[in-house]
């Protein structure tokens, strides 16, 4: 009995390896090209949507590849307009991601992992055990999808993109960045890499490796303390990435990017809510320049972490703004279908 041969998913060719398949097919090596268009332009699904591609030729692409498109599982809709969608990867696993409207621009936040190594306290997704990393056109794909849910649900167009899902972007280095060029490429998404922001733990080596690798998106880093013994408490990676790498990491960045950074900082009741904790961000946030997003917290059900006092809160904002530094809070959106920040955990 002959074994069934095991489909490629098409979408991991690059496209000179595309235009061999052709060529040693006795094709013509053009037909690489516009395929790599269907993909990664038009998002096909189905070999069949290739119209402008031989039925012969399709039927050779369906005989050797697949294309492993996610499927969007459930959808939930927030009553302030947000939108979390729970997206099945081709193996049956789910990663969720979540569509943000405002006023003036439409966000599309992406995860990049299957759960999450790094064991953050106050993260619901930290609760998963990491299962794996996403492939490039699973991390495209959730862009598409929220693409699409733009013009239906809002009937305006996707304008950013947050790397702030399940998962450290940084920890998926290489198929982070291949997304990204696809997402940025004319070939294919066209956005603007302006409009992206990865985000991280801060993860001193990679911020590096960022900033020598020439990357043109905007980056966060997840704060949160300022104080070593604190952060720590909170997120363990600063055990092994403390608050003097990462200040030496990102001057490094800005002096490569000339960038600014955002910091991205929950303030908690009893656990970072003092002024020595605004007195140490605001000396960390002089390193370079920067702005600050004081993040409303959301509550992932076990009482540990609460939101701090808008007296705290104002504390912070009054410092930091009355020494130059650019200030928000940032009002969490889509609490009620737990799809705001730290509460994505697959509860579907």
């Amino acid at each position: 009995m002959v074994e069934a041969t095991v489909k490629r998913d098409i979408r991991k060719l690059k496209l000179e390896e595309l235009k061999k398949f052709f060529v040693d097919h006795g094709e013509k090596p053009f037909r690489a090209q516009q395929v790599y268009e269907w993909l990664w332009q038009k998002s096909a699904k189905d070999f069949d949507q290739m119209t402008n591609i031989s039925v012969a030729t399709r039927d050779l692409l369906k005989n050797h590849f697949t294309i492993n498109f996610i499927k969007v599982d459930k959808m939930q809709q927030s009553t302030d307009g947000t939108i979390k969608n729970a997206v099945m990867l081709h193996d049956g696993l789910i990663v969720e991601s979540v569509l943000i409207p405002t006023e003036k621009r439409i966000t599309a936040c992406v995860s990049s992992q299957v759960g999450c190594s790094l064991a953050c306290k106050f993260c619901a997704t930290a609760r998963l055990k990491r299962m794996r990393n996403l492939n490039p056109d699973e991390i495209y794909d959730q862009v598409v999808a929220i693409q699409q849910q733009c013009e239906t649900y809002f009937g305006r167009p996707l304008t950013n993109i947050v790397f702030m899902g399940m998962g450290e972007p940084l920890l998926n280095y290489n198929n982070v960045m291949t997304a990204i060029e696809k997402i940025t490429s004319p070939k294919g998404l066209n956005m603007a890499s302006k409009r992206l922001t990865v985000s991280t733990v801060g993860l001193a080596k990679m911020i590096v490796k960022m900033a020598d690798d020439g990357v043109k998106f905007n980056l966060a880093v997840s704060l949160h303390s300022a104080l070593n013994h604190v952060r720590s408490s909170i997120m363990p990676i600063n055990d092994t990435n403390s608050l003097e790498e990462l200040a030496e990491a990102l001057k490094y960045w800005y002096n490569k990017t000339k960038r600014k950074v955002t910091y991205e900082y929950v303030v908690w009741r009893g656990i970072n809510d003092g002024e020595a904790h605004a007195q140490a961000l605001l000396k960390f946030a002089k390193i370079i320049p920067c702005k600050v997003n004081l993040i409303e917290y959301n509550p992932i059900d076990d009482g540990e972490f609460q939101q701090a006092s808008q007296e705290s809160i104002n504390m912070y904002m009054h410092l930091l703004e009355s020494h130059g530094i650019t200030t928000r809070v940032r009002r969490s959106r889509g609490k009620d279908i737990d799809a705001a920040c730290g509460q994505l955990a697959n509860k579907s």
